[in-house]
């Protein structure tokens, strides 16, 4: 088994400088002890966490003028974590979940790299049985709905997890599923809104995606 080949790599937010170490590319595979694939992540998908993507990046910078103050946030499916690490930058109280074994540590590793408070990070999946995360007034993530399958699941977790009064804002690509999981989570409380990112020209080309906005009252 070759070593994993990562890229170090830093991401300008105006004025902030966030440095990220991520996998080299969407070619790395590293699950020696077989711990992904118990958890029923292949070879093909292992990579998909550690790379930092579009989406991820569009969030993030909805994240650098949030105001925070005040709120417990949480990011699912954090993957690289790009807007929890802005966050923790600008101090806000973050907290990050994935289901991939790998997303801590590499979380962690980037922590350090920014020089920042850790970062609490959960392992757990959607569809776990209740977790001690506690409640959250904004719950924040991208590119989650990549499976039609996750619509129930994300919209169960996110509304186990949020305050009564909460908002949710995930970023994404486009992959057809936003629709359905708007419909559920009306049916949980929340209003809904989507639009384009204020800007993209951050990308090497235009987003084709939403941002989506969740709010309950």
């Amino acid at each position: 088994m070759q070593p994993l080949r990562l890229r170090y790599q830093t991401i300008e937010f105006g004025k902030i400088d966030i440095h990220v170490r991520t996998l080299r590319d969407n070619q790395q595979f590293l699950d020696d002890d077989g711990v992904a694939e118990a958890l029923g992540i292949s070879s093909a998908t292992w990579p998909l966490f550690g790379i930092v993507w579009a989406s991820g990046q569009v969030l993030a910078n909805v994240m650098l003028d949030y105001p925070f103050e005040g709120k417990r946030i949480l990011e699912v499916g954090c993957g690289i974590a790009l807007a929890s690490l802005l966050l923790n930058h600008r101090l806000a109280d973050i907290t990050a979940t994935d289901y991939h074994p790998e997303a801590g540590g590499f979380l962690a590793a980037n922590v350090l790299l920014n020089n920042g408070r850790a970062i609490p990070f959960k392992r757990t999946g959607w569809a776990d049985e209740i977790s001690d995360l506690g409640l959250f007034d904004v719950i924040i993530g991208s590119d989650v709905l990549y499976e039609r399958e996750h619509i129930e699941l994300l919209a169960a977790f996110i509304n186990q997890h949020a305050n009564p009064n909460c908002e949710v804002i995930l970023v994404d690509p486009g992959r057809g599923n936003h629709a359905k999981f708007s419909k559920k989570m009306v049916t949980l409380g929340f209003s809904h809104s989507q639009s384009k990112p204020l800007t993209d020209t951050f990308l090497d080309k235009p987003f084709p995606g939403q941002v989506l906005r969740y709010m309950r009252y």
